[in-house]
């Protein structure tokens, strides 16, 4: 089987959906990727047969953030109000089967948060991860503030988003951002095997542990994503933003006026 969404394709491997997309060459998501993934997700919970599903994107990046306004480059592009994406955003959530996501190359931003939609992530050694969002001058987004500290604890969310840093694959496992680290040959094996031994178990035993530990997620995300909202609208009109997105252009720190 294969259905096609927006820049979305899903296809099978026995109990197991794949869905993958492409925005060529960083895989910069708009409001329409994000909607086109949730309705792929969407379509695979109608599918009893399809137990587990693998997240992936073509290319040598993961997903570099978001394009918004026709902005690119910064991991997080220029918006007046990002609620639409963040309404499209709380679905993937919303969904019921568990997802394996596959992240070779850059997790960027926004495209860190789409990786953290998934209950597990296997990475490839040349994965990158990094939550800039302070690095441009704006506050993170993807309901981040509220999915990191569950995954990664406060602190190490904290020292993630604070100085902006990007992490390696490894790095990334130690912290359990990551749940394994492979070749970036071996990716597309070990993540479909990750994701078929899910498959394997009792469906409606799966979705129901699955239920249970993410109890109350996707509200709490909503609501999250509010507050995140708000506080980029804030930012994206300050003089440091501007600046921020010309600075990681340019490969050098701000210069910062606070205002």
């Amino acid at each position: 089987m294969k259905t096609v969404f927006d820049g979305v394709t899903i296809t099978t491997q026995d109990a197991v959906a794949i869905v993958s997309f492409s925005r060529p060459p960083l895989n910069y998501f708009d409001v329409d990727l994000i909607n086109a993934l949730a309705d792929a997700l969407e379509e695979i919970d109608r599918t009893d047969d399809l137990r587990a599903v693998l997240l992936r994107s073509e290319g040598k990046v993961f997903c570099a953030g978001a394009s918004f306004s026709g902005r690119e480059g910064s991991g997080q592009g220029e918006l007046a109000d990002p609620g639409d994406l963040y309404r499209q955003a709380v679905r993937l959530f919303r969904t019921r089967k568990p997802i394996v996501v596959a992240v070779q190359g850059a997790a960027i931003g926004g495209g860190l948060g789409l990786a953290m939609v998934g209950d597990f992530r296997i990475a490839a050694e040349d994965a990158r991860f990094a939550g800039n969002f302070v690095k441009i001058g704006i506050h993170p987004g993807f309901g981040l503030t509220h999915i990191l500290p569950r995954v990664i604890g406060h602190q190490n969310t904290a020292k993630l988003f604070y100085t902006g840093r990007r992490y390696t694959g490894a790095e990334a496992a130690a912290m359990g951002l990551v749940d394994e680290v492979v070749s970036a040959e071996h990716l597309a094996e070990a993540a479909l095997a990750f994701a078929t031994e899910i498959a394997e178990g009792a469906p409606l035993a799966v979705e129901a542990t699955r239920a249970t530990l993410r109890h109350g997620l996707a509200d709490a995300v909503a609501a999250q994503t509010e507050r995140e909202c708000r506080e980029q609208i804030a930012l994206f009109a300050s003089a440091d933003f501007k600046e921020g997105v010309q600075a990681v252009a340019e490969r050098r720190p701000g210069r910062w006026q606070r205002r």
